[in-house]
């Protein structure tokens, strides 16, 4: 069996770039009977994305092309035209990413991670010239009327995917992810480095996530009600917060920092409005930190009783939510590490693989 992936999101450095890099990698661990064939599509970032390439190793061929992601966008969203066969050959299985839906005449399957799009169409802002919620919306069209079997990250998002898109339960899979590797537990002078290079003094509880749903208004509000002046609020994000007391903005940290951050704050408190899956949820378990989240959308899904569970439109419970925390740590922490063993990328990979193999 032949089949095609879409890995032209890898470059991105989001969720969903993690996703299909981790989710590759251990497809290619695991399978050594099928034949995978990479499609990646950039301009700007083609050197990129043959770098990362280079990392996949198995039975593998990669096609990648200049092609810039508002092409892709035009080509195969609105006009849905140009097969994908005529970029990588016949394959029996191609699995589209999250950012364009191309024609073909294989068994088609995609991973719907969340939709924002159609929820919360205000926190997908434009990237550049592309309408990102507009591109998904397009996508979501053709997804409904032609894809095989959807991928859905988890439960809550199952059920957001036959309410708003009202497609049939049985052709949706609930596979779950999992953190990246590089999400551990890191020592005292690591943190103290990271802490350095962004100025944060004293202990501090920790967000990530500065998009509208992320609610960091509401978490700055009952950060206040604490009232616990030797303690800050870091937010690591995709863009600049507005100086307020207390609170420390991190502009674009990696991985490896954000690893740190986790692992030396009090707690991570993370209130959002909807998740898809909540990633920053086993990001934070995996590197010993304890857990403030949303008792809504994916969230207490994925937490499952390994966190404290809040309101994220009240800020009294969110308030309420970080003291228990920092009651329970040592039980949070022990939870959490219990939580977490039920999430791994092999076991996604191997669900994938089913997938592919159900098709024949």
């Amino acid at each position: 069996m032949r089949v095609g992936i879409d890995i032209s999101q890898v470059v991105y450095k989001t969720g969903v770039s993690w996703y299909t890099k981790n989710l590759v990698e251990n497809i290619l661990k695991l399978d050594k009977k099928n034949e995978y064939i990479l499609f990646g599509g950039s301009l700007r970032q083609i050197g990129n994305l043959k770098n990362i390439c280079s990392d996949f190793k198995g039975n593998v061929k990669k096609k990648l092309y200049l092609i810039p992601p508002v092409l892709a966008d035009i080509v195969w969203n609105k006009f849905h035209s140009l097969p994908i066969e005529n970029l990588i050959g016949k394959v029996d299985v191609f699995h589209s990413s999250d950012w364009t839906q191309p024609p073909t005449s294989a068994y088609k399957v995609t991973t719907i991670h969340d939709l924002t799009a159609l929820i919360n169409p205000e926190s997908s802002q434009k990237d550049g010239i592309r309408d990102v919620a507009k591109a998904h919306r397009e996508r979501f069209k053709w997804v409904k009327r032609e894809v095989d079997k959807i991928i859905a990250v988890s439960k809550s998002t199952k059920s957001d995917i036959v309410k708003y898109l009202d497609i049939p339960e049985d052709k949706i899979v609930v596979i779950y992810e999992a953190p990246d590797p590089v999400y551990k537990k890191h020592p005292k002078g690591d943190i103290i480095k990271v802490k350095e290079k962004y100025k944060i003094e004293g202990n501090y509880i920790f967000t990530v996530g500065t998009a509208k749903r992320k609610n960091i208004d509401r978490l700055y509000e009952a950060y206040k009600l604490l009232k616990i002046n030797d303690i800050k609020l870091v937010v690591a994000g995709n863009s600049y917060l507005e100086s307020k007391e207390g609170l420390v903005g991190i502009m674009n940290p990696n991985n490896y920092e954000v690893s740190c951050l986790y692992s030396g704050a009090e707690a991570l408190v993370y209130p959002s409005l909807y998740e898809g899956f909540g990633l920053p949820i086993l990001e934070a378990f995996a590197c010993g930190c304890p857990v403030v989240t949303s008792n809504l959308s994916s969230m207490p899904e994925i937490a499952g009783d390994a966190a404290i569970l809040v309101d994220p439109l009240n800020t009294d419970s969110i308030a309420n939510g970080i003291k228990e925390a920092f009651q329970k740590r040592n039980i949070l922490l022990e939870k959490g590490n219990t939580r977490l063993k039920s999430f791994s990328w092999n076991k996604t990979a191997e669900e994938t693989i089913k997938v592919y193999e159900e098709s024949q």
